[in-house]
């Protein structure tokens, strides 16, 4: 009630009308019911956008049936194509919030192969369960809703994309001539997947205004990581367009919420009219200064809409669910050092973390007595002098005279991650650390054999005795104490971050440039997600990216890494063809700290690196046969020597190694 109060004393552009308690509202500008709670304007919004989708996939599909090979009949798809892909975005906050994992696997997934979602067992795929065949399941729910542990087995197939960025991809391409008979598929699989989310939309009775806002600003995410750069459209590179699409979405979907506000309204109105003038005028994608619409429009609208929430006493679903997300929705900047929840990513929650955790997490953390042979420690590998790498082409191993097979990346911000390691083997972090301890070549004991030495040493007994209360030190008090310390190795206070954050104006010409770049013409950004500038994909954070980059031996040889990477990990889903030679992306934070580069080290400087993907990785120097599931672009980028260094300017701006961490 007290809401309702406070709303009915704003100056709305809406009439009152009969609805709770007599009240009710009139959109004049479409003359749209809405009740007290806007859920009936939410419906006819939201329905109304899934019903200009749908027409736009039906003309889509119609359009290609209709495909003549000349050059004007393949102009006519593309067009439609975007017009298409352009009313998805204007409702893709709504589906994406919703139906996450749906969009991505069938309506706006990236254009590689992929392992199928669900598993193929033979005893399904028989008609055994329910309703007889994969497909008919597949086909009967979103799949973030169906029940896949009535699945048995572990047998996955390997996916060809599908869904809008393989159209956009395939349209825009030299191969779009001869490609009727697979794009027909592509947009009659496209009419199935979106009829099962606009079936089970129109079925919904009710959104949250919560839920209107949280969708809203993930939506500003997606577009600053994923729109602008280009990930959303890989053939056409329409980005631009779009993010103002999905911008106009946002706009019609949150007015009852901006016309409730008496404090955030104007600004608000303003601030997303003036986005929409900065992108109209300036609609080339390798020109756009994506710095300046970030720092300038992108990240007050970030702001703004959470004020209003604020103002709206508008709880978070964190907050209404008792849940620990991975985005921090009271988060006020994209580049904030709180964006994102560390907790999410480890067992160890919040309310059990503390400053004597963190200590004596550290303590572990420098100790080399908990491997076998009392020579070896966490910072062997990770020496905070080194932004917690080792400098090294690949690490040191409790073996004399040999070394591990990888390179050592920074524990900076590694907490944020869904998977570990190179070959994503390890599924948090204290999974993690297991692997280190039982390596032969690491730590070369087990968690056991840790525990019992830090049972019969007093100093640790009676450090963990303060913290935990208890007679014995137990398997996961060493986890979790070693756990507490890496999470707090996590910084977003560099010059660049400062910068784009409005509390600093000090940022080299040669970085701003680079970050335009890095977002831009040089595709940086479009597995190097920002704000992490790693693997971690936006907007929901909750899964790492691996790819298949082809690195070679030594930088200008012809010759292939051998190392195999996620194909090799152990785990059954991953042991796939496009697998192969795959790594996780890593983040480029504090890159210019951490040489020498890739999982084998044999990138020396960050330059050898540019150089490498300028040139398109393995592919681009004609080793496809060598690495036929290449992942990278293999075209070349044509980076001038200026613009390269820019990147690398830019680069060096995310140094930033957390203060009073080292020992």
């Amino acid at each position: 009630m007290k809401f309702l109060v406070k709303i009915f004393k704003k100056p709305l552009h809406f009439l009152m009308i009969l609805g709770l308690f007599g009240f009710g509202f009139i959109n004049q500008d479409n003359n749209t019911y809405i009740s007290n709670d806007y859920n009936d304007y939410y419906k006819i919004f939201i329905e109304s956008e899934l019903k200009k989708l749908e027409q736009q996939i039906d003309i889509l599909n119609t359009v290609v049936i209709d495909l003549e090979s000349s050059q004007n009949s393949i102009k006519e798809v593309q067009e439609q194509c975007l017009n298409t892909r352009k009313a998805f975005k204007r409702i893709e906050g709504v589906l994406t919030y919703y139906f996450p994992e749906h969009i991505n696997a069938y309506i706006n997934g990236a254009p590689l192969d992929h392992v199928s979602p669900l598993s193929t067992s033979a005893d399904f795929e028989n008609g055994n369960y329910y309703l007889g065949s994969i497909e008919n399941y597949k086909n009967s729910l979103p799949l973030d809703m169906l029940e896949a542990g009535h699945y048995s087995g572990e047998e996955f197939s390997i996916l060809a994309p599908v869904g809008l960025q393989r159209i956009d991809e395939l349209l825009f391409s030299e191969e779009a001539f001869n490609s009727k008979s697979e794009l027909l598929k592509l947009t009659a699989k496209l009419k199935v997947s979106f009829e099962i989310l606009q079936k089970t939309l129109i079925l919904r009775k009710y959104y949250f205004n919560f839920e209107i806002i949280e969708l809203s600003r993930l939506d500003l995410i997606r577009i600053l990581s994923r729109g602008i750069t280009g990930f959303d459209t890989p053939g056409s590179l329409n980005g631009i367009e779009e993010a103002s699409a999905s911008l106009y979405g946002l706009e019609e979907i949150l007015k009852p919420l901006i016309h409730a506000s008496s404090i955030h309204k104007v600004s608000l109105e303003k601030t997303f009219k003036d986005t929409q003038k900065f992108l109209k005028r300036h609609q080339d994608f390798d020109t756009l200064d994506r710095l300046v619409f970030i720092k300038s429009y992108l990240n007050p609208l970030y702001k703004e809409l959470l004020l209003l929430q604020q103002e709206l006493e508008i709880p978070t679903s964190a907050e209404k669910y008792n849940e620990t997300p991975s985005w921090n929705a009271l988060s006020d900047n994209i580049f904030a050092d709180d964006f994102l929840n560390p907790y999410y990513y480890s067992q160890l929650k919040k309310k059990e973390d503390s400053p004597e955790l963190r200590q004596l997490g550290e303590r572990l953390f420098f100790d080399k007595n908990l491997s076998k042979n009392n020579t070896i420690s966490c910072a062997t590998c990770h020496d905070p002098n080194r932004a917690y790498s080792d400098g090294e082409k690949t690490s040191k191993s409790i073996v004399v005279g040999t070394r591990l097979s990888r390179n050592s990346p920074t524990l900076i911000n590694s907490v944020f991650s869904d998977r570990y390691f190179y070959d994503l083997r390890a599924f948090d972090l204290e999974d993690q650390a297991e692997h280190v301890i039982d390596n032969h070549l690491e730590f070369n004991t087990s968690i056991i054999e840790v525990v019992k030495k830090l049972n019969i040493d007093k100093a640790y007994q009676n450090q963990f005795k303060d913290i935990y209360n208890s007679e014995s030190i137990n398997r996961y008090q060493f986890s979790s104490a070693l756990a507490s310390y890496i999470i707090s190795l996590r910084s977003f206070n560099s010059d660049f971050d400062k910068y784009i954050r409005g509390e600093s104006t000090i940022l080299s010409s040669s970085a701003k440039r680079g970050f335009n770049l890095f977002m831009g013409k040089a595709n940086c950004a479009t597995c190097h997600f920002a704000p992490t500038f790693s693997g971690l994909v936006p907007p929901l954070f909750q899964e790492n990216e691996s790819e298949v980059l082809g690195v070679l031996q030594s930088p200008g040889s012809y010759t292939v890494d051998s190392d195999s990477g996620r194909i090799k990990n152990g785990l059954s889903k991953d042991n796939q063809h496009i697998f192969n030679k795959s790594f996780k992306t890593t983040t480029v934070r504090n890159a210019a700290l951490t040489a020498p580069y890739f999982h084998n080290g044999a990138y020396t400087t960050l330059e050898e690196v540019l150089e490498f993907y300028n040139l398109g990785g393995a592919q681009g120097v004609g080793l496809t046969y060598e690495v036929p599931n290449q992942t990278l672009g293999s075209a070349p980028l044509n980076l001038a020597e200026e613009e390269i260094q820019d990147i690398i300017a830019f680069i060096t701006s995310l140094n930033d190694i957390p203060k009073g961490s080292s020992n």
